[in-house]
Formats: structure tokens, sequence, C-alpha cells
């Protein structure tokens, strides 16, 4: 089919209509359109007519925190259509400004959505919002899918999919690891548990996010997966920071011992990512404090029904007990060095 003079100028014209939005909208001087109420607040011109033309599932994500904005920008980036919800609305600005949009409740989330992913903060959180007297599992549709970022209960993470197969909904566990960094680069570790068809039907979704995505089995596996993660990192954090204040102690230039030894056999994540924020003084979450507090009440609540002892866990939740103790909770799991320099010098 040959198209007209007439068409041809059509089309150069909405694209150029189209490129100029986004032009503008990303100089950030458009950012709000104002259509219909807050449904099209925050959306460029292009976001009005690609919708029309995605065959991709629609998102609902709720839960906006230093991780959840992150992954929900990745997503909106790799051209998914996302409506968002939390319980803070201020928490969701940076987010609607990339594109989404606002629901007022979960129960708007949960009709709207093919995919509803879940990144809170707390077990009990979880459970309200999947479970609760307004839980999402009421209002999802049916054959729709449940993704829970958050760390939690192995033990809840299966109640969940024994509900939501009751409800011919799909879900599964994927918690991840690897900070802010990895939620802003998408090179999340991803540690899924479920139904085969539920991560199957999940995995694109999951490549949009991280780069390290394995299925370990049945509903639960995931967050055991994830306690195995998080068992390692509370003794690498006390062993991290022992470290650093041995060589802050002796005289040496701590910078040049870690970019020398996190090279070596002691090479980790946290003394090449952490380290220099302990240098720097910088101690602003790509991880909370108060939530690894609570991995590792679950890893050791976990442990203790499998028959396990984990001193090493202990120890690591007394220290990190103590900061918070500080009210240090919402600093970042690199303040331990804040503790360690104060039981050295009373």
């Amino acid at each position: 089919m040959l198209l007209t003079d007439g068409c041809v100028c059509s089309i150069l014209q909405i694209c150029i209509y189209l490129l100029k939005g986004r032009a503008v909208a990303q100089s950030g001087s458009a950012l709000r359109w104002g259509c219909r109420g807050r449904e099209f607040k925050s959306r460029r011109p292009d976001q009005f007519f690609f919708p029309l033309m995605n065959n991709k599932p629609k998102i609902g994500w709720i839960g906006l925190g230093v991780m959840g904005s992150s992954m929900a920008k990745n997503l909106l980036n790799t051209g998914y259509e996302v409506s968002v919800f939390t319980r803070t609305h201020s928490k969701a600005e940076q987010v609607l400004e990339h594109g989404a949009r606002w629901c007022e409740s979960l129960s708007e989330v949960a009709r709207e959505a093919d995919i509803v992913c879940l990144m809170v903060g707390y077990p009990e959180d979880v459970e309200g919002v999947v479970m609760g007297e307004q839980g999402i599992l009421n209002d999802m549709n049916r054959d729709s899918l449940l993704i829970d970022f958050t760390t939690s209960s192995p033990e809840l993470a299966e109640r969940i999919a024994k509900c939501a197969k009751a409800k011919k909904i799909h879900a599964i566990d994927a918690p991840v690891s690897g900070g802010d960094v990895g939620a802003e680069g998408r090179t999340l570790a991803i540690m899924c548990g479920g139904p085969l068809k539920a991560f199957q039907k999940a995995d694109p979704i999951l490549r949009s996010l991280g780069d390290k995505i394995q299925y370990f089995g049945e509903a639960g596996s995931g967050q055991r997966v994830k306690m195995s993660n998080q068992i390692l990192i509370a003794s690498t954090m006390v062993g991290m920071v022992e470290s650093m204040i041995y060589a802050e102690r002796s005289g040496l230039n701590v910078r040049k011992v870690i970019e020398l030894i996190g090279q070596g056999a002691a090479g980790c994540w946290s003394i090449n990512q952490l380290g220099p924020r302990i240098i720097g003084e910088d101690w602003m979450p790509g991880f909370y404090i108060k939530h690894f507090l609570k991995d590792m009440r679950i890893a050791l609540e976990d442990s203790s029904r499998m028959g396990l002892k984990m001193e090493g866990v202990e120890l690591a939740y007394r220290f990190y007990s103590l900061a918070n103790a500080e009210k240090w909770e919402n600093d970042g799991t690199q303040a331990l060095m804040k503790i360690i320099r104060k039981l050295n010098t009373e």
C-alpha cells in the first residue's frame, strides 16, 4: 500500500511533536500535563500514544523506598506501563515524574494490573498488603501474577503462594540483592521461588531489573536463598569494619588499603562498595540498618526451626542492635563502623 503525500506529512508532524515533547519533558519543564486530573499528570506526550501500541503487560507497583523507586523507573525505561501506590505520596514523586501513573488505593493497583510487584519493608507489611482485609489478592484478576521482591519470611511466602493458587493467581517470592547500586544499574541478583509457570511468566520483568536471576524451586525457596545471602553478609560486615578500624588505628592510608585488599582474596562487594563510603563518613542508606536487623531476625528464626545455631549472625545482630539503640537505624549498614569505633574508645 502506497502512502499519499498527505499521510507522509501527517506522520512526520506526529513524529516531530513526539520528539519535541520528549525533549521538553526531559528538560524538566513539562512534567505536568494535567489531563483528567491525576491520571495523566507527569506524562510526556509520547506516553499518551505509545501505550496504544504496547503489548507488554501492565505493571502495578507497591512500595517506593530506596530500592523500589529505582526498580519501578527501570521498568518504565524498558517500556512498561507502570501504576504505583505507596503509603507516603511524596515518595512517589520521582517515579511519577518519570511517567508512572498514581493509584489511590491498593485495590486500584490490583484491579488494573496484569502483574503486581511488591517491595515493602517488613513481613507484616507484606502480609497486610497481600492477605489483609483490603489485601490485593482480593482484587487481582484471575491468571494475573504477584511478584514479591521484599525480603520476607519463607513461611509467609509459602502461605501467600497457597492463597494465591486458591484464587487462580500466580505468585513468586523474588527477593533481591545488590543494594541501591544494583537497583539503579539493573544489576540486581534475584532469587526466585514458586511454581515454575509463575517464574516463567515473571522472567521478562526480572530481566528488566537484574542480570543474575535464578529459580530455586517451590514457594519460599527465593526467601531462603536470600537468607543465605544475608547470613554471609552479616559476618562479612563485621570482618570488614574490624579490618578497616585496624588499618585506621595502625596509621595506614585506609583508602589505599581497601583498594589493594579489595582486589585480592579478601575482595568482596562490601569492601569495594561500602569501604569508600565509610572513609567519606557517608552513612546514607543503600540498605537500612533497620531492614538488615529484620533480615537477620528472619534468618535466626528460620535457622532455629531447622535446629541450627548461627553464632556469627548472632554476633552481627548484637552489634547492629547497638546501632539501633543509638538511633542509627535509618543509616546504611556501613554505619556499623560507628559502633565498632565507639566500642574501641570506651
